[in-house]
């Protein structure tokens, strides 16, 4: 037998790299759940310097849920008009909002009660200035919604805003 050397082959590894398709999905893999990480912490670095609004969500929640509660008709989510154009800024007070000793009102409140389009509303409370607030919606009607100079077809939005 002849034992001579076999004929050397061209090789496709590239020399002595020795990567693999597998190599390179993995390190791929990494790199991008690194910058997926990256992206989704640096948010939270600035959290901290930003308005909370939880617990006046919790609070606007449940002004909203007194509001259809203490003015509703005998219709469900109806509210009485005529109520509620009764009633003045002093007597938000009902709703429990947090007060210093002497009574001045620690959290603001703002009712508004608007038309879907967006062309007429209805507002008591604190005046509401875009400002960072807990917000609850509610969609509401009215027994005579031109007590309040409102066009609530079919139905209006109630939206409470707590800052």
């Amino acid at each position: 037998m002849n034992r001579g050397r076999r004929p050397r082959t061209v090789s496709v590894s590239l020399g002595s790299r020795g990567q693999t398709t597998q190599d390179f999905a993995v390190g791929i893999g990494i790199f991008l759940l690194a910058v997926a990480f990256v992206f989704s912490y640096v948010p939270t670095l600035i959290t901290p310097f930003s308005a909370s609004t939880a617990p006046d969500s919790a609070q606007a929640d449940r002004i909203a849920t007194d509001i259809v509660a203490n003015y509703s008709t005998d219709t469900a989510n109806e509210l009485n008009a005529t109520m509620l154009d009764e009633r003045n800024d002093s007597s938000i007070d009902e709703f429990g909002i947090r007060q210093s000793l002497d009574g001045t009102p620690i959290d603001r409140v703002n009712v508004t009660i608007e038309s879907f389009d967006g062309n007429h509303s209805y507002a008591f409370g604190s005046e509401y200035r875009d400002q960072p607030s807990g917000t609850a919606t509610r969609v509401i009607t009215l027994d005579d919604p031109s007590e309040l100079g409102l066009e609530c077809d079919p139905a209006c939005r109630l939206t409470v805003r707590v800052w």
